[in-house]
């Protein structure tokens, strides 16, 4: 008769200590390790209808970004995996693991925690099984992550557990955007790399000291104030629509295959430009969207259309503020910004809202206004 093969154990080096009445544990394992000592339990109803679980699907391109930025070098990954574990899984206390004088009630030492077929596993995934499958798939099995665990038998405590910590309020898009250009240098998955260049160019043309729209713009670090007049993510919708643009005025200074590229042509083109609106709408610039909306939200996006349209009738780069400004001319006895109707909207200049209606219908009449006029 063959002897029973001993039971394969991760070995981790764990603090100990109490939250009420349950028993928390932190730790730390090879990304590798996860998938191997604790289950996802997929929500979904057994043949009687019954609850069975709470993780979501698999996101796959959630997944694959993670594994890209870790395969890419990615080696900091601070964020915790939390488990819920049987109340089985053994703790040995180290000699004189007893932490001392800050930390009260908690011992060092060592977590051992059973291999076992899926299924059978003694863990379970309450937050972070995206960041689990990524780690899993990696090219990089040994990079070691933090690790949260809970005793427990309860799926209600463990759904319980998922819920809270799921129902956090995610970063603002506004907070990240301005983040994201002073991650330089920072391997991060491309969702967010696409999003790093109009953030950057939005930066500069809050500051930069040629820029038209110096200080005009509303950033998430601006106390409130009444320059700011413009909202960033107009300029940075406006900035993305011209780089996704194959005719657009940013996208000739593209890296070929990224967002990445010449940016300080970028930026002396959306300086050029925005000089040129200034310039041939005086009465309308830097006042509140309330009083004009040339810088409103639909105002910037219609604008920035009109830029890449513009744009594609140059000939050369140089003396590229007075072109701007001579095509600009064509068409503004016609705009309401600031009073009257726009004649081919039937529109007063104050009905025109941020509404993706109303964006879309100024920026084509706009675009239209201007071909017409070029035709004659």
């Amino acid at each position: 008769m063959k002897p029973r093969k001993a039971p394969e154990i991760v070995i981790a080096p764990a603090v100990k200590s109490k939250q009420g009445d349950t028993t928390v544990y932190l730790t730390f394992l090879p990304g590798s390790e996860l998938l191997r000592i604790a289950d996802i339990r997929r929500l979904q109803r057994d043949k009687n209808h019954e609850l069975e679980g709470f993780q979501r699907q698999e996101i796959r391109d959630h997944v694959n970004e993670i594994a890209q930025y870790l395969d890419n070098g990615g080696t900091l990954f601070p964020n915790a995996i939390i488990l819920a574990l049987e109340p089985t899984i053994k703790f040995e206390g180290s000699r004189g693991g007893k932490a001392e004088v800050t930390v009260m009630d908690s011992a060092l030492g060592r977590l051992h925690i059973p291999v076992r077929e899926e299924g059978q596993r003694l863990a379970w995934i309450v937050d972070g099984q995206q960041r689990s499958l990524a780690l899993s798939k990696s090219a990089n099995p040994s990079l070691v992550v933090p690790v949260v665990a809970f005793e427990t038998d309860s799926i209600h405590v463990q759904r319980e557990q998922f819920i809270l910590v799921n129902r956090a309020k995610p970063l603002p898009q506004r907070l990240i955007d301005e983040l994201l250009p002073e991650t330089q240098g920072i391997s991060l998955p491309r969702d967010l790399t696409t999003r790093q260049m109009p953030s950057q160019l939005c930066n500069a043309l809050n500051s930069h000291e040629q820029s038209p729209l110096r200080g005009l713009i509303k950033r998430s670090s601006q106390a409130s104030g009444s320059g700011h007049v413009v909202t960033d993510t107009a300029v940075l919708d406006m900035i993305k629509r011209s780089l996704s643009n194959p005719n657009g005025a940013l996208a000739d200074f593209k890296a070929l295959g990224d967002e990445t590229g010449d940016a300080n042509s970028m930026l002396q083109t959306l300086i050029d430009f925005w000089s040129a609106v200034r310039d041939t709408f005086p009465d309308a610039w830097g006042r509140p969207p309330s009083q004009s909306r040339l810088m409103h939200s639909a105002g910037i996006a219609a604008l920035g259309d009109l830029m890449d349209r513009i744009a594609a009738r140059a000939t050369t780069r140089k003396r590229q503020r007075e072109f701007f400004a001579t095509e600009l001319a064509r068409i503004k006895k016609d705009c309401a910004w600031t009073a009257g109707t726009w004649k081919s909207l039937d529109r007063e200049w104050d009905e025109i809202q941020n509404t993706p209606q109303d964006v879309k219908m100024l920026s084509q009449a706009l675009v239209q206004l201007y071909a017409q006029k070029i035709k004659r």
